[in-house]
């Protein structure tokens, strides 16, 4: 039995339907004899959405309430999920980023993660259920509710799978993995079986938008095992690995 950290991101869990797809996804692993924990992003443009209602009304509005606002849409997103999954015939508790136990420092808006402390996340899996966990926030020591910046849910989830020990921890997205140029602009773009953290940051760092430069870095700090791949497809994606570590001894492979 592994434990799976999966992350899906706003454009797998776009509407309702694109959430019933995930959460049958997210059985299919569990039944398949897998602890699984689930981090999770805002419904498609919920985020945005959320910006510039808040920019309607205040064009300088305060970090703090601004951040309060932005931890909105994971929420929406992380309840829904657990109810696709009930009703998918399997059970689940959602967190968000501070029931999880992410605490961070006091930037509103690019806050940092200080630490990771997820008991009720350990509790929910130890009932054999899915821990699903709203990603790209968590609190500071004030209790305020803090936000990790763009990608930040990428780094929830290394960081949650770091804190917990996983096997693996898998980025959902809509391309299969990740490849030599754009695939929805260069067609000729080539998939990239498995890769280094090295190369990897490299390509974050020169614009590559496949994972966030952040949740690079904390996988590597952590010898954190990542696989990349399509929330469309079963296919493989691409595994990214320590150099010690074989990527074809990885769990969910297929």
């Amino acid at each position: 039995m592994a434990l799976i950290v999966q992350k899906y991101g706003g454009s797998s869990v776009a509407d309702t339907d694109s959430i019933k797809r995930v959460a049958k996804r997210i059985v299919e692993t569990k039944n398949a004899g897998n602890d699984v924990a689930v981090v999770v992003s805002a419904m498609g443009d919920t985020t945005d959405d959320l910006i510039d209602q808040a920019m309607s009304i205040d064009s300088n509005p305060p970090a703090r309430e601004m951040d309060m606002l932005m931890t909105a849409g994971e929420r929406i997103s992380m309840s829904l999920l657990a109810m696709a999954i009930h009703a998918e015939g399997s059970h689940a508790y959602s967190f968000t980023g501070s029931q999880a136990g992410f605490m961070t420092d006091a930037r509103f808006g690019a806050a940092h993660i200080k630490a990771v402390k997820p008991d009720r996340v350990r509790r929910a899996l130890g009932k054999g259920s899915v821990a699903i966990v709203a990603g790209f926030q968590g609190i500071n020591e004030g209790g305020d509710a803090t936000t990790l910046g763009r990608g930040g849910s990428d780094t929830s989830a290394v960081a949650l799978a770091v804190a917990l020990g996983a096997d693996v921890c898998e980025i959902y997205t809509d391309v299969d993995g990740v490849f030599t140029a754009d695939p929805r602009i260069v067609p000729t773009a080539r998939r990239i079986e498995s890769i280094g953290y090295e190369e990897m940051l490299e390509m974050s760092s020169c614009g590559s938008k496949v994972l966030a430069l952040r949740c690079v870095e904390y996988a590597q700090r952590f010898n954190m095992p990542l696989h990349v791949r399509s929330s469309f497809s079963h296919r493989r994606g691409t595994v990214i690995v320590p150099n010690q570590v074989d990527p074809r001894s990885l769990p969910n492979l297929e």
